[in-house]
Order: structure tokens, then C-alpha cells, then sequence
């Protein structure tokens, strides 16, 4: 079991630790509801050092950032990232990903911690016929996610930069909690905006101490992963291994707007002809419309009891206070305000179809 740089603070604080993509990573501290709570309208920290990073470098990088990926990188500029997604030769998904323009000819891919032997492998693969500099330094650095609508007031006393200023989806390379060079990028998975924090492994502990001080006066607390997808559970979006794997299509999984036609990528000519004859599924949001609490793999069924998908992710809300799910059916079944019925234990509770995200802000 791999353990992150901050594994004995965690462990400190009382963190339960649980195994989790091959990391001992800690999935609760004072309780999901309170964690969630505290992200959606103040301030929290997530250790979310198990992810990935790749380096693309040289003449070739952006060959390979655009072969092996969805979107297209070539409308990058220095300080920005986008959302993306590997496609395989069948059209499934090897990863969602970040992509980070780092300097002209520098990309940083930021992938699941589950699959980063897998994305090596399969973007190493490609790289064979392109020839990029490519490099594995996943084990070296370190990852917080500070997020909530408090982030940037609290944590301003750390950096010369004006946090405020970062658009989403942009970054900064520069000082922080006393540390000359980390990247501060104004992205994460929660809806509540907030920064995610890129630095060496030997950096992290200052930086988790300085941010913890500094967000003492807004009541910041160390978040654990399982509010993490409770979060991400809200906005509608996809959790790898979930919602898409190598099954799965961008088109499926509503990821259209990551997938450009205009540019070649693996996979290219298997979606395109998906994307000619139309799906057969899709992914969709829904809500319970009686009391029970969707997991992962229930059945979903018409109102006639067939079973017609299922969920892919399920949870209680925090904020909402009402059972939510994804998952794929059909799409005859797919539009908003479409009812459904989702089989818990012997029951078939209905639902509604909605469009993601559940929870407006």
C-alpha cells in the first residue's frame, strides 16, 4: 500500500484511512455531511496526492498531447489546462484527464491515481510513432485541492499573486506558503471553486501547515475522499471506473464537447461513426422522487419493472437532502423529466431524468 507524503498528519488528525487505488488515503475526518458542508460554503483541503502527472516535453509534445487525447490542446496557451479524455481504438475511455500547458513545448497530463500504470502504458504506446520526451513523475510530486467559495480570501496571506485574478481553468506558477515555485491552478472537482496546489513531496507538509494556519479564521478542515465524490456527485460529473471506463464512450458519457473532430486521435474514426449513427445510451442525471438512497449497480427499470441500466454512482445528497444518481439507459429514456424507477432491495422507487448539475450553487 503506497502512503502520500502527508499520510502520518492525516493519521494524526484522526483521519479514518481506507485503501483506496493502491493509496492509504484518508476518506473521512469529522463525518461526509459535515466535510461536504464545510466545502460548499467555506473553505476545505483535500490531500489528493495519489493522482498522476506525466511531463510531455520537446519538439514533439503537443504530436502527442493531440494524439493520444480528446480535446484539442493546440488552443492552449501558457497558464491554461483543459478537461479531456484518452479514447481507445474501439472509442472507450483509457482516462479523463487535465491537460497543462506548462511552457511552450511543456504539457503536465494529470490522470487517475487507478490508472496511471495503465495511461503510462497506453500513452507510451502511442509515443512510439511520435517521439515526445516523456516522463513519469507521479511519485515525486504532491497534490492539495483547496476548495470552497472562501478559498481565495483565505489563502491570499500565502502568495504575492492576486487569486482572485486566476480564471477557471487557468493557472499560476509561483510562490506559495513560502515555497518560490508551485503551480497554483484555479480547477477541482467539487463545484465550489478553489485551487489545486502542484508541488514536490518535500514541499507538502509546509504547504498543508501554512494552509491549515492561514484558513484558521475561516474554519478550514481537512477533507476526506469520501465527501470529495459527494461533491463531485452534485455537479453531474464523471467519476473514472464509475461513470466511464474503457466501455464507455465520450458520446455516451455526454463528453461531446470534449472530443474534437477536428483534429486525428485515437479513436477518431470508431467515434465518428458512432457519433454518424447516433448512441444507444446515455448517461443521465436523476433524482428520487420517494425516500432511498441510489448505489452503485442498482438496477434501473421503466415503469413496467424491466430493467433498462444501471446506476453508476448514487449517494444522499449533503446539500440537497434527497437520494441522486447517474447511470445509462437508453435513450428513449434519456430526456429531462422522464420517469424512471430505480430498484433498491425489492422496491422500485421513482425518479426523474434531470440534467446535471443537481446542486445550483
Amino acid at each position: 500500500m503506497k502512503e502520500t507524503a502527508l499520510t502520518a498528519v492525516h493519521q494524526s488528525l484522526g483521519a479514518k484511512m481506507v485503501p483506496f487505488a493502491g493509496y492509504l488515503m484518508p476518506v473521512s475526518y469529522a463525518g461526509v455531511n459535515a466535510e461536504h458542508e464545510c466545502v460548499r460554503k467555506g473553505v476545505g483541503v483535500f490531500d489528493v496526492s495519489h493522482m498522476g502527472e506525466f511531463l510531455v516535453e520537446g519538439p514533439n509534445a503537443l504530436d502527442l498531447v493531440q494524439k493520444a487525447c480528446s480535446n484539442d490542446a493546440s488552443k492552449l496557451v501558457i497558464g491554461k489546462a483543459q478537461y479531456s479524455c484518452m479514447p481507445n481504438a474501439g472509442g472507450g475511455i483509457v482516462d479523463d484527464l487535465i491537460v497543462y500547458r506548462v511552457k511552450e513545448d511543456t504539457y503536465m497530463l494529470v490522470v487517475n491515481a487507478a490508472n496511471i500504470q495503465k495511461d503510462w502504458d497506453h500513452i507510451s504506446e502511442i509515443n512510439e510513432h511520435v517521439g515526445a520526451e516523456l516522463r513519469n513523475i507521479s511519485d515525486d510530486y504532491s497534490l492539495l485541492a483547496i476548495q470552497g467559495p472562501k478559498a481565495a480570501e483565505a489563502m491570499q496571506s500565502l502568495t504575492s499573486v492576486d487569486l482572485t485574478a486566476i480564471p477557471f481553468y487557468s493557472f499560476e506558477v509561483a510562490d506559495f506558503a513560502d515555497i518560490p515555485y508551485v503551480i497554483i491552478s484555479a480547477t477541482g472537482y467539487t463545484g465550489s471553486g478553489g485551487f489545486e496546489i502542484y508541488c514536490k513531496n518535500s514541499e507538502v507538509e509546509q504547504i498543508w501547515n501554512k494552509v491549515m494556519e492561514a484558513g484558521a479564521t475561516y474554519d478550514i478542515q481537512p477533507i476526506g475522499l469520501a465527501a470529495r465524490d459527494t461533491l463531485r456527485l452534485e455537479m453531474g460529473y464523471c467519476l473514472y471506473g464509475n461513470d466511464i471506463d474503457d466501455t464507455t464512450s465520450p458520446l455516451e458519457a455526454g463528453l461531446g464537447w470534449i472530443t474534437k473532430f477536428t483534429k486525428d486521435f485515437t479513436g477518431k474514426t470508431w467515434l465518428e461513426t458512432q457519433k454518424e449513427m447516433g448512441i444507444s445510451r446515455k448517461l443521465v442525471g436523476f433524482e428520487l422522487l420517494e425516500r432511498g438512497i441510489p448505489r452503485k449497480d442498482y438496477i434501473i427499470a421503466d415503469e413496467e419493472g424491466l430493467g433498462i441500466g444501471q446506476v453508476t454512482s448514487g449517494t444522499m445528497a449533503p446539500s440537497l437532502g434527497k437520494g441522486i444518481g447517474m447511470g445509462y439507459v437508453p435513450v428513449a429514456f434519456s430526456e429531462p423529466g422522464t420517469e424512471i424507477f430505480v430498484q433498491i432491495r425489492k422496491n422500485l422507487l421513482r425518479a426523474v431524468v434531470v440534467k446535471p448539475p443537481f446542486y445550483k450553487g
